[in-house]
């Protein structure tokens, strides 16, 4: 039997089809067959498959040497800490690259908030996924990532998104006062333990639908904060890297949170690497409570330092949000056309549109048949809230083209022309 051919090994359900190799935005099966692939991957290849710089990069890491611990220094990491720190927010004066991914990213700087203000509590929204530890499962959205878990950990509090789409308190963007906001303060109040140390936030919700809040939310947020002594924490695992066509999503939204986080996108081709950027006021967490084996890994370091060379280059930024602007100007047309495009959302190539019903619910059914049958029209599509949500995101790498752009569109246009008759 060729090798790879059995999956019954595999832990995990995995589909029948066995890719071979990838190029650029576009992956291959082993019958020849093209796919765009509109997910990046797990939205982690920002730079698509094989991009020769960091490919390039990587190779000649090897050549030298692939891990050392990160107790002592080398030139890799001094120089990936300094860029990051240099690209971020002016707040940001830290990276700690000692985690493996954004899960440990996420949780690690919750630790930085607990440890700085002495206080418990963290504050997600409703529809967060912050990440797959028991501690990041506890405090994200969704109750179907609780049930299973045996011991669900205490002090996290659930505020509503700012989805103005499908918003909580029943208000329209235009005379709210954002709301979802102020009611926090009742949150804090009467949900807490009186003791929070952080909010942790995803800037536009990766698995929990692709929602854009509005341009007012985040700086009232940041205010919030700052009234009670609370650290604000951004979740840029999905959106930081160039995915919003600014490098952060913070610069997107105007305003300096106290630590992001990363992982994801800054492997570029795909090298796990992650890190927390935090300010001095969050400096200080020993290693002892929080490091992890891999991280600070020279290779994965080499490929992120290759990955920003690329995406910290106005054009190239002006881009991402050239086709992402096209795209979704594209999606908007055809929601004139196709009644089950309720509503189509995102800022750069993170974007996403939910599909609805007669009655305008979220049509859960629709949306898993579509991205099952979005692989016949050449594409490779995931939804939203791992399949009980109703949204398609479209979040293909970063190099995308102006032409490659109306390729995913007129693919989409015909997966749901054929579909919805």
């Amino acid at each position: 039997m060729p090798a790879g051919a059995d999956s019954t090994a595999v832990y995990y359900p995995v589909s029948d089809t066995r890719m071979v190799r990838g190029e650029g935005i576009y992956l291959y099966d082993e019958d020849g067959r093209e796919f765009i692939d509109c997910a990046s991957a797990t939205f982690n290849l920002s730079l698509g498959y094989g991009h020769p710089a960091v490919v390039d990069a990587m190779k000649k890491q090897l050549d030298e040497f692939v891990h050392v611990t990160s107790s002592f220094q080398t030139g890799v990491i001094n120089d990936l800490s300094r860029r990051l720190v240099d690209l971020a927010p002016e707040r940001i004066t830290r990276a700690h690259l000692k985690v493996p991914g954004g899960s440990e990213a996420n949780e690690g700087a919750v630790k930085m908030a607990q440890r700085a203000t002495g206080r418990r509590d963290v504050i997600t929204t409703f529809r967060s996924h912050v990440g797959q530890t028991v501690m990041m499962s506890s405090l994200s959205g969704n109750a179907f990532r609780r049930l299973p878990l045996a011991n669900v950990m205490p002090g996290g509090l659930q505020v509503p998104d700012a989805h103005c789409f499908r918003c909580f308190y029943a208000q329209q963007p235009a005379t709210c006062g954002t709301m979802c906001v102020d009611r926090i303060e009742q949150f804090i109040e009467y949900a807490s333990s009186g003791s929070v140390a952080a909010v942790l936030i995803e800037p536009i919700s990766g698995n929990g639908g692709n929602v854009v809040p509005p341009d007012d939310y985040f700086p009232k947020l940041r205010r919030l904060c700052d009234e009670h002594g609370i650290k604000l924490i951004f979740d840029e695992i999905q959106t930081g890297i160039g995915r919003t066509g600014h490098m952060f999503a913070a610069e997107h939204f105007g305003v300096e949170p106290d630590a992001i986080t990363l992982a994801k996108g800054l492997g570029g081709s795909g090298a796990q690497v992650a890190a927390i950027l935090a300010s001095d006021e969050l400096a200080g967490m020993p290693t002892s409570e929080h490091s992890f084996t891999y991280g600070s890994n020279l290779l994965a370091a080499a490929a992120a330092l290759a990955t920003l060379d690329v995406i910290d280059d106005p054009v190239f930024l002006a881009n991402v949000r050239c086709t992402g602007d096209h795209i979704m100007a594209r999606l908007r047309e055809m929601q004139q056309r196709h009644r089950v495009i309720g509503d189509v959302r995102g800022v750069g190539l993170m974007i996403g549109f939910e599909l609805v019903d007669a009655e305008g619910r979220e049509d859960v059914v629709l949306t898993n048949h579509l991205a099952d049958r979005a692989m016949d029209y050449g594409l490779v599509m995931r939804t939203s809230r791992y399949g009980h949500g109703a949204v398609l995101k479209i979040r293909p790498p970063l190099t995308l083209t102006l032409g490659e752009a109306d390729l995913i569109c007129d693919r989409v246009d015909a997966l749901l022309s054929a579909e919805l008759r």
